[in-house]
């Protein structure tokens, strides 16, 4: 139990990190491997200092062919060294031979039956440099580490979803309350999208709130706090994971699999701690199921007619194939783990350093 508190409620860590392509290094994971034969030339890129489009539209100018015809899975930081595969009809593979760019490298080739779509990655390995890090830093990053090791992370959408201000989710309500008008396609998306995500971000803050005042208190002094019957808050204070499953809750087999309601709470909750299963959490929107009972009660709250469609996200994630590397001559610690997609990693950062 003390492990756990510390888990929940361990003090900030005073270091550096600082998004750049020295310190924030990306590699995508594709879904598949590449066939190797097909009509589409698959490039593996490095680039540093630019967006994923702005490396495609860069590529797109020099071939003079329409950024469309580029296929790629994922879009990658500007703010970091990543690695990337991307798509194009290998009809201009004998000109891509002579493409040379400061900023981006064309490290291999090969060919696929097909365009690479958006979603069609497995996930992603990042390595991060945090700066500034004495001896009381380390230990307290290693014990975190640990704890992130044993069980996972929070699965909020990063800053980086919510634009350069941080409020794109303000006009994605705008829109759909009707006090804002859109007319680019894209952009009236990327705001509902940031709505759906500012939403998201909110439930699992509540139900993180709820699991902490869980573990903080005997259930007799809390349950009527949280509205919830006596005896499910005891159920939930036994569970051994600090995010507390509840009755209706919305699981899905992870790291992929199908979704599910919840039967068997203490079943659930056990398969769940051993990385087996995991909650999810809504995306609102239209042709999406929502979860029910006590579960449902709180996600209502969080639930709103977008005119977008909806989905079910992880609420928690298990970074993966996590190590770190003290440099005490410069005060450096070096981390790398791999995330699922559509997870992000300046969030594992907020976890270990708060």
């Amino acid at each position: 139990m003390e492990q756990l508190q510390r888990y929940l409620n361990h003090s900030k860590i005073d270091v550096v990190f600082k998004q750049n392509k020295d310190d924030f290094v990306v590699t995508e994971i594709p879904l598949y491997e590449f066939s190797g034969d097909g009509e589409h030339l698959v490039l593996k890129i490095r680039k540093k200092d630019l967006a994923t489009w702005d490396a495609i539209e860069i590529l797109a100018r020099y071939l003079n062919c329409s950024s469309r015809e580029f296929g790629y899975a994922g879009l990658k930081d500007k703010n970091a060294l990543t690695v990337q595969s991307i798509s194009i009809h290998r009809k201009y593979e004998e000109q891509l031979k002579s493409f040379q760019h400061e900023n981006i490298k064309i490290l291999e080739t090969t060919y696929h039956n097909n365009k690479i779509k958006v979603g069609h990655l497995k996930g992603n390995k990042f390595f991060i440099r945090l700066k500034r890090v004495g001896a009381i830093e380390k230990r307290k990053i290693e014990e975190a580490l640990g704890q992130i090791v044993t069980y996972g992370i929070p699965n909020y959408f990063g800053f980086q979803r919510f634009g350069v201000e941080g409020d794109n989710y303000k006009k994605g309500k705008d829109i759909i309350d009707g006090k804002l008008k859109e007319k680019r396609r894209n952009l009236k998306q990327m705001y509902i999208n940031a709505y759906q995500s500012y939403l998201f971000n909110s439930w699992l803050s509540k139900r993180i709130e709820i699991s902490k005042l869980i573990d903080a208190f005997e259930p007799k002094e809390i349950y009527e706090k949280l509205n919830l019957p006596l005896d499910v808050v005891k159920r939930m204070k036994k569970q051994k994971h600090p995010f507390k499953l509840l009755t209706g809750d919305l699981l899905s087999h992870y790291p992929f699999g199908k979704i599910f309601t919840i039967e068997d709470l203490e079943e659930e909750a056990l398969k769940f701690y051993k990385r087996d299963r995991v909650p999810t959490g809504l995306l609102s929107g239209n042709r999406v199921k929502t979860s029910i009972d006590l579960a449902y009660e709180i996600e209502k709250e969080f639930e709103e007619k977008t005119g977008e469609d909806g989905a079910r996200r992880f609420a928690w994630v298990f970074p993966e194939d996590v190590s770190s590397n003290y440099k005490e001559e410069k005060n450096w610690m070096e981390i790398q783990f791999y995330l699922p997609k559509g997870s992000y990693a300046t969030e594992v950062i907020a976890e270990i350093i708060h």
